[in-house]
C-alpha cells in the first residue's frame, strides 16, 4: 500500500492523502458556490423587480429597436436600467423605462410608461410608449404619431436629461393629445435627470462607531478562545458567555439571523452603515469554512451561550428518541426553504418570527420571536442545546458551510442545498405566474 497511487486523467498522480484533500477542497468549493449562486440570484431577482416593477421589459420590446438584442442584464447602478447584450456577449445598448419613477407626472388623466432605448454610445435608438393610464384615445394618438416618438432619436443621454424647457427645445405635443404627449416627454427627461442626480450623490465614507468597535473586540476575543489554549479554561468561557449575552444580545442587539441574511441578499451589504456587523457575518462564514471552527455558534451567539448556561441548571436530561431526533434535524432546513420562498415571492411574512434573536431587542420584539426564544431556552433545560440542534436555520446555514476535514462526504445536506438552488431558479423564472397566483389568493 505504501507505493499505491490513484491515477486520474484530470488530477494526475495522487496518493490517497492528496486525493482526500482534493475532495475536501472540492466539496467546500461546491458548498460556497451554492451559497454564492443563491445570493446572486436573489440579488439579481430583486434588482430586476425594482427596475421592472409590475411590467418587466421584454426582449422583444428592445429587439424591435436594437435587432441584435440577445440578453438583458439588470444594472445595479443608480441608473436602474437594463444593459443590452448581443449573442457574442458584447454590450450594445442600455434601456430604461419611465415608470414607476415618474408616475406623478400626469397627462390628461394619468401617467404613461415609456421605454427609452439607447445604443452603445448612449444615443437614443428609439422610444416606445409601453402603457398608459391616460384615456385610450389620447394614448392611442401618441403611440400612433411617428414624428413625436422619433423626436428623440439620435439624442445623447446628457442632452435629453438637460431638456428642462421642452417648448424652447422644440418638443411639440401631439395634436389632440397635447397633455398626454407632453407628459410623456417630461417623464423621459425627468427619468434621466433622476438617474444623473442619483449618480452624483457620493456614498458617505465608512465609519466605525462604538458599537462596531464593540463587535470587533468580541470577534477578536472569540478568535482567541477558538484558536488558543484558553478554550479549555472553563472560567474564561463562562465569563465570556455572560459578556456575549449582555453586550451582543441586549446592548448591541445585532445578531445574525435569517431575516438579516435575506435582506442583505436582496438589497446588498450595509458596509458603510454597519461595518462591524458585516465583519461579524464574514467571520462567521469564513472561519468555519476554512478552519472547521464554528466561531459564531460556539463563541459569539448570545442564544447559544444562554442555552449552554441554562443547561447546567438541570443535570438530568431527557433522551430524544432517535427517530424523532432524525425528523427534527430537518426542521432548520425546511425553515431555510420558507425563507427562500418568502424572499423570492415577497409574501407578507415577518422572517424575524421564525427565530429567537429579535427577542433580545426587548422593546421592539414581536410575540412570535419572543415565543421561539422562551420555548428554546426552556427546552435547553431538558435537552442540551435543544434549539441549536433542532430549530436554528441560521446555525444550519453556518454548519453547512463548515468544513469537517477529510472525514467530510457529499451527503443529504448537499443534495438539499442543490434542491434549494433549484427552487430559487424556478421561483425567479416563474415569478410572474407565482406572483399572480399569490395575488389571486390574497
Amino acid at each position: 500500500m505504501r507505493g499505491f497511487v490513484i491515477v486520474n486523467a484530470n488530477l494526475g498522480l495522487l496518493n490517497p492523502l492528496q486525493t482526500s484533500r482534493v475532495k475536501t477542497v472540492a466539496l467546500q468549493l461546491y458548498r460556497a458556490g451554492i451559497l454564492v449562486a443563491i445570493a446572486f440570484l436573489v440579488r439579481e431577482h430583486h434588482l430586476r423587480l425594482r427596475i421592472a416593477g409590475d411590467a418587466p421589459i421584454q426582449l422583444e420590446e428592445v429587439r424591435a429597436l436594437l435587432p441584435k438584442t440577445a440578453a438583458l442584464l439588470a444594472d445595479d447602478s443608480p441608473k436602474m436600467g437594463l444593459r443590452v447584450f448581443d449573442d457574442g456577449g458584447r454590450e450594445i445598448g442600455y434601456v430604461v423605462r419611465t415608470a414607476p419613477f415618474t408616475d406623478k407626472i400626469i397627462g390628461y388623466q394619468g401617467p404613461s410608461d415609456t421605454l427609452v432605448v439607447f445604443d452603445a454610445d448612449f444615443k437614443v435608438a428609439g422610444v416606445r410608449v409601453r402603457g398608459s393610464r391616460d384615456t385610450r384615445e389620447h394614448a392611442g394618438k401618441v403611440v400612433g404619431d411617428p414624428y413625436f416618438l422619433k423626436t428623440w432619436d439620435g439624442m445623447g443621454w446628457d442632452k435629453v436629461a438637460g431638456l428642462i424647457d421642452l417648448e424652447k427645445a422644440g418638443i411639440e405635443g401631439v395634436s389632440g393629445a397635447t397633455l398626454t404627449s407632453m407628459a410623456v416627454a417630461e417623464a423621459i427627461t425627468k427619468r434621466l435627470r433622476l438617474a444623473d442626480e442619483a449618480l452624483a450623490k457620493t456614498r458617505p465614507p465608512m465609519r466605525l462607531h462604538a458599537r462596531d468597535f464593540g463587535l470587533i473586540i468580541v470577534i477578536v476575543l472569540a478568535l482567541v478562545q477558538a484558536f488558543t489554549h484558553t478554550r479549555g479554561r472553563l472560567w474564561i468561557r463562562r465569563g465570556f458567555q455572560v459578556v456575549v449575552i449582555v453586550y451582543v444580545g441586549f446592548i448591541d442587539g445585532r445578531l445574525l439571523a435569517q431575516s438579516l441574511v435575506a435582506g442583505w441578499a436582496a438589497n446588498g451589504l450595509p458596509w458603510h452603515l454597519a461595518p462591524g456587523l458585516v465583519l461579524l457575518a464574514a467571520a462567521a462564514l469564513a472561519v468555519p469554512w476554512t478552519t472547521r471552527k464554528p466561531l459564531y455558534c460556539q463563541h459569539i451567539c448570545p442564544h447559544g451561550a444562554a442555552q449552554e448556561l441554562l443547561g447546567r441548571v438541570r443535570r438530568k436530561k431527557l433522551a430524544v428518541p432517535r427517530s424523532l431526533a432524525a425528523g427534527l434535524r430537518w426542521l432548520p432546513g425546511l425553515l431555510i426553504g420558507v425563507v427562500v420562498v418568502v424572499t423570492m415571492t415577497g409574501l407578507p411574512f415577518d422572517l424575524a418570527g421564525i427565530e429567537p434573536f429579535d427577542a433580545y431587542l426587548i422593546r421592539t420584539a414581536g410575540w412570535a420571536t419572543v415565543a421561539v426564544a422562551v420555548i428554546g431556552l426552556a427546552a435547553s433545560l431538558f435537552v442540551p442545546m435543544a434549539y441549536c440542534r433542532y430549530g436554528c436555520p441560521t446555525g444550519a446555514l453556518l454548519e453547512f458551510i463548515r468544513s469537517h476535514g477529510s472525514s467530510d462526504r457529499f451527503g443529504a445536506r448537499d443534495v438539499a442545498a442543490a434542491l434549494l438552488l433549484t427552487l430559487v431558479v424556478l421561483l425567479r423564472w416563474q415569478y410572474g405566474h407565482v406572483h399572480d397566483w399569490i395575488t389571486a389568493q390574497t
